[in-house]
């Protein structure tokens, strides 16, 4: 792209982070600048990851590199979103890293995605996103449900229960509650929503029977990644029974 044509891009991108925070301005959310870090690292971390993917990512040991530093700053994000939890950044690291793991190296030897660099980083990329979404979610859920439910964990400790049996509904609740969002947006693929792996493979020539096949791969290994993480994540945290600090924003 020349200069003529990555700026318009960019005064366009600058509208709409404009608005974003001019809404959450009137709307007294509290996010601050939050929307203009968030998007300005998103451009840096995507220019670069395009540099990487057009030349330097052209061996395995490379790959798996960069799928490390992907996991690397996925469980940073989430453990600091979890810290509310006495064992909750070290869950939340847990959850991410096995959830995605294990997703991967199922899809990878099952055969449902080619062994081509750009594929297995696409979906080494979203699996670990989503696990990080999933974890954050999980994790400040079940702690925000301890805070508000503490009473009834107290009772079931009362009675001798261990910590997980005190608030196994309460995190039953978290974990369901941080994969709707995403269980949702599966079921009505198609009809609600375009996804980006279907919309990214057509813009990149691939018959549209094709493209559906790989958007159904990322759709399935999200709905796995998800679920181990959430329960990894919460499983491991809820073996104490200590109340939540205050949440952190």
């Amino acid at each position: 792209m020349t200069i003529t044509e990555v700026l318009p891009f960019l005064a366009g991108i600058a509208v709409l982070v404009a608005l974003t925070i001019i809404i959450l301005r009137i709307a007294e959310v509290g996010l601050g600048w939050l929307p203009v870090v968030a998007i300005l690292r998103a451009v840096v971390q995507l220019t670069l990851v395009a540099l990487l993917l057009a030349g330097a990512l052209n061996a395995w040991w490379s790959v798996a590199a960069f799928i490390g530093l992907m996991l690397t700053t996925a469980s940073v994000t989430s453990l600091r979103r979890a810290r509310a939890l006495p064992r909750g950044p070290l869950g939340a690291v847990l959850g991410v890293v096995i959830g995605t793991l294990v997703t991967i190296g199922l899809v990878l030897v099952l055969g449902l995605v080619d062994l081509r660099f750009e594929r297995v980083i696409a979906i080494a990329g979203i699996v670990s996103g989503n696990s990080m979404t999933v974890a954050t979610l999980s994790m400040r859920r079940f702690a925000s449900d301890l805070r508000s439910g503490w009473g009834e964990v107290e009772a079931w400790l009362a009675l001798g229960a261990q910590p997980r049996r005190a608030n196994r509904r309460l995190r039953q609740t978290a974990v369901r509650e941080a994969l709707l969002p995403n269980l949702d947006q599966t079921k009505n693929t198609g009809l609600v929503t375009l996804p980006g792996a279907f919309v990214g493979a057509l813009f990149a020539g691939a018959p549209p029977l094709e493209a559906a096949q790989f958007q159904i791969v990322v759709l399935t290994a999200i709905m796995l990644a998800g679920a181990i993480t959430a329960v990894v994540a919460t499983g491991f945290a809820s073996g104490v029974a200590l109340k939540p600090v205050e949440a952190e924003q």
